[in-house]
């Protein structure tokens, strides 16, 4: 029976990019070693990561004042890296709000020196939306925020008026469960991070497009006293550290990132980003079609703000959630419980999970409607 997965992440990758990567772990392209013996040193390794971070940036239209790393360590290690790097002695920091990772990061912020800002906030109405009024304070040392919210299914459709607001600002976003899922324009941050277990490969490995100048005293926003600090950090947590020694200041998840590797590879040769945005609104399209259509299911986030990579929906019926997910494991479905924080249900609907998997989804909630 064929597995439905829409598991939050780690989450579903492309068929062939598991298939190559399981060769490359008996051995690597012919060489008589597994990728799990290379030298990070290699030629061999060194050619992988390379070809990674090029495509990063061919994929995401990056211009040449950004670097792109592979590093440790998850999103939540960038909660308190970014914050570390960004923050000046007794500085302002700007945090939006949005959910649990973002409140992650705001509690990272409060363990420095200086006032951690909260600009906006949809905390009032257990985050079931994007906050539209933001505050608008002068001298942030940067503004961060989360694009998509896995665990209540809300997501940015737009940045501008984020922009607006703080157009001189440094922004910073994690993108861990939306990158490479649409089209941005990643020119307008000066950090983003995900963590690779949504889009990107699995675990193990976090992605990292920092803006070069940010650090360069001639073209910087930071003043002396802050450039003078952050030589003051220690050697992993300063992004220049990683910057200068290309991600291989220590030894990288060699295994995660050749797997990353092969999902951009894979994602450029089923037409880049462009395409596989098509491919995800038809998805969202049709998932949120029937939540809205079936008169079992409602949408937890407000409609405006749904995400295209995770939907969030209860059951109106409560008495009816044991069929609804007998039916579930029948079809093969898998993966959809909700976050305890929002209960009900969750389809992650990332860039390799297949429309057929969708329509799976759908017609086991019409099914339920057919029996009830």
């Amino acid at each position: 029976m064929k597995i439905h997965n829409f598991s939050a992440g780690p989450s579903i990758l492309p068929k062939s990019v598991i298939k190559e990567a399981s060769k490359a772990i008996i051995e690597l392209n012919g060489i008589g070693l597994s990728l799990l013996e290379i030298s990070h040193r290699s030629n061999h390794f060194t050619e992988i990561i390379e070809e990674a971070k090029e495509l990063t940036k061919e994929l995401l239209n990056i211009s040449d004042d950004y670097e792109v790393l592979f590093l440790q360590g998850g999103a939540s290690l960038q909660f308190y890296m970014s914050a570390l790097n960004f923050s000046s002695t007794n500085g302002k920091c700007g945090y939006i709000d949005t959910g649990t990772w973002s409140s992650k990061a705001i509690t990272e912020s409060n363990k420095l020196e200086g006032e951690t800002i909260i600009i906006a906030s949809s905390k009032d109405k257990n985050y079931n939306y994007i906050p539209k009024n933001i505050i608008e304070k002068k001298n942030l040392d940067y503004l961060h925020f989360t694009s998509n919210n896995t665990i209540y299914g809300t997501q940015y459709h737009s940045f501008k008026n984020i922009l607006n607001h703080y157009p001189e600002t440094a922004l910073i976003c994690d993108m861990s469960s939306d990158i490479f899922s649409r089209k941005i324009n990643p020119n307008n941050f000066s950090l983003i991070y995900a963590g690779a277990q949504k889009n990107l490969g699995p675990a193990g490995t976090t992605l990292v497009i920092i803006k070069k100048s940010i650090f360069n005293p001639q073209t910087t926003h930071f003043n002396k006293m802050h450039l003078e600090n952050l030589k003051h950090l220690p050697s992993y947590l300063k992004y220049t550290t990683h910057i200068e020694k290309s991600s291989m200041f220590n030894t990288p998840p060699v295994f995660s990132i050749y797997t990353c590797m092969l999902t951009l590879r894979w994602l450029k040769n089923t037409g880049g980003i462009s395409a596989i945005e098509e491919k995800n609104r038809k998805k969202s399209d049709i998932i949120y079609h029937e939540i809205d259509r079936n008169p079992l299911f409602e949408g937890y986030t407000q409609k405006d703000d749904r995400s295209i990579m995770n939907a969030t929906f209860k059951l109106k019926r409560p008495e009816l959630k044991d069929k609804f997910e007998k039916l579930c494991t029948q079809r093969g479905i898998s993966g959809i419980h909700g976050h305890r924080s929002v209960g009900g249900y969750r389809a992650s609907i990332y860039n390799a999970l297949d429309i057929q998997s969708v329509n799976a989804l759908i017609e086991t909630m019409q099914e339920l409607e057919k029996i009830r």
